[in-house]
């Protein structure tokens, strides 16, 4: 077996783990509302987070675009299937830490995301298969090229929600009242 084909069972098997580790959380497999949505628009939506795509989505593509980045800065002599599970293993953590009590809670006080009850296992898969678009797509890019779509990519949510992951992550770790009065007002 090639690596390549090693490191795409390796990353199925990671992304069951950890839809398998979100189920026996108790994360709900796809929103309570009973329907599978592709994309759902609204930022405070009951529907964000619990379908295929929404404009978070938009930050998990940047994830993988700054993990692509780090990674070959910083383990360069390894092959990018490594940097790639590297990366998988990062993000798959993520979707579970995110999802737990504590960041939830965090989530609903210091960030836009009111009402935030955390992730459905779909739209925790389609976060970390979003992680693996931007990785792959920074794979292709030449550094600018990812640079660009990092700033489009920050800009636009910016634009239409008043939410990006910078923003995400400021709110996040350090709350500030007059983001928080901005993101309001939109």
């Amino acid at each position: 077996m090639t690596r390549t084909r090693r490191a795409a069972v390796a990353a199925v098997i990671l992304v069951v783990a950890a839809a398998a580790t979100l189920l026996a959380m108790g994360r709900h497999p796809i929103c309570t509302c009973g329907t599978i949505d592709l994309w759902v628009a609204g930022r405070d939506s009951p529907k964000t987070s619990q379908m295929l795509a929404d404009w978070y989505s938009f930050s998990h593509i940047v994830h993988g675009l700054l993990f692509y980045g780090a990674l070959r800065l910083v383990a360069r002599r390894w092959p990018v299937e490594w940097r790639f599970l590297a990366a998988l293993v990062i993000e798959a953590s993520w979707e579970i830490v995110e999802n737990t009590p504590l960041v939830i809670d965090r989530y609903r006080h210091a960030t836009a995301a009111l009402g935030y009850n955390g992730d459905s296992v779909i739209n925790s898969v389609s976060d970390i298969l979003m992680m693996a678009v931007g990785f792959l797509i920074a794979r292709k890019l030449s550094a600018w090229g990812s640079i660009a779509l990092l700033i489009a990519l920050e800009l636009i949510p910016l634009l239409v929600i008043r939410d990006n992951l910078t923003l995400n992550v400021w709110m996040l770790l350090w709350p500030n009242q007059s983001i928080a009065a901005w993101q309001a007002a939109g």
